[in-house]
């Protein structure tokens, strides 16, 4: 089965996650497609930048609780996404949840319509989000940090462009695209040594905090997971109950 598809225009490689039915989720089997998709990406000479998207009504929906990835091998995907020497730039129209907003946050640029909303929902599931800190605190207005972090509550595109988890907020699916054509155009309009040299001089701190950060980050991620709590409150989920400390 074909996760992510991959398509081209005038240098631009369109990316495309393609498992609908469990709303691309992060398993372990479509980090491993996205991981050899982007390398692949990053050894074509023809590819100026990379797009990721989306089939159907949601981005991400974050782990995938019956198969999930490897904590490291996600890591490693972020940290490629970040140090790639193409730039990413994401195109969102559907719902992007928990450890699929540090995949978005690892973009450089992203673009969501009006059919986004997002949420960062570990904490109601007994975890917290650990490794997407990685990319997301770097980039998030610190006082909406706090909020949505402790809260999971859900927001939409606008909120997410005045917190700064996206780049910029349309309508609809035809104003995202609207949106894109003059950032694409730019990308395509730069050198490649340019966008690479560029690329890595606004990465560099997000780079040193994975070197810094991610083995302990893996370890704390794996010891919720492994609680008594965390696996009350993913039970629930699945079952589509409130779990037990609800009051």
């Amino acid at each position: 089965m074909t996760l992510i598809v991959r398509t081209g225009e005038r240098g631009i490689a369109t990316l495309t996650l393609d498992s609908p039915a469990n709303r691309n989720a992060l398993s372990a089997e479509l980090v491993g497609a996205l991981r050899e998709a982007l390398a692949a990406c990053a050894a074509d000479d023809t590819v100026r930048a990379v797009l990721l998207t989306h089939t159907g009504t949601t981005f991400c929906a974050g782990a995938d609780l019956t198969a999930p990835p490897d904590p490291e091998a996600f890591v490693g995907l972020m940290r490629e996404i970040v140090a790639l020497p193409k730039p990413v730039v994401a195109r969102v129209d559907g719902h992007v949840r928990a450890g699929g907003l540090g995949l978005l946050a690892a973009c450089d640029i992203a673009v969501a319509g009006g059919a986004s909303s997002f949420a960062l929902t570990e904490s109601r599931l007994g975890l917290a989000p650990a490794v997407i800190s990685l990319t997301l605190l770097p980039r998030l207005d610190h006082t909406a940090a706090h909020r949505y972090y402790l809260t999971g509550e859900r927001f939409d595109a606008a909120e997410a462009a005045r917190i700064s988890l996206i780049t910029e907020s349309a309508e609809s699916a035809e104003g995202v695209d609207k949106a894109l054509v003059p950032i694409l155009d730019g990308l395509r309009r730069a050198s490649p040594q340019g966008l690479a040299a560029s690329k890595e001089l606004v990465t560099a701190t997000v780079l040193r905090s994975f070197d810094q950060y991610a083995e302990d980050l893996i370890a704390r991620s794996a010891a919720l997971f492994a609680s008594d709590e965390a696996r009350e409150g993913m039970t629930a989920f699945l079952e589509r109950r409130d779990p037990e400390w609800v009051r």
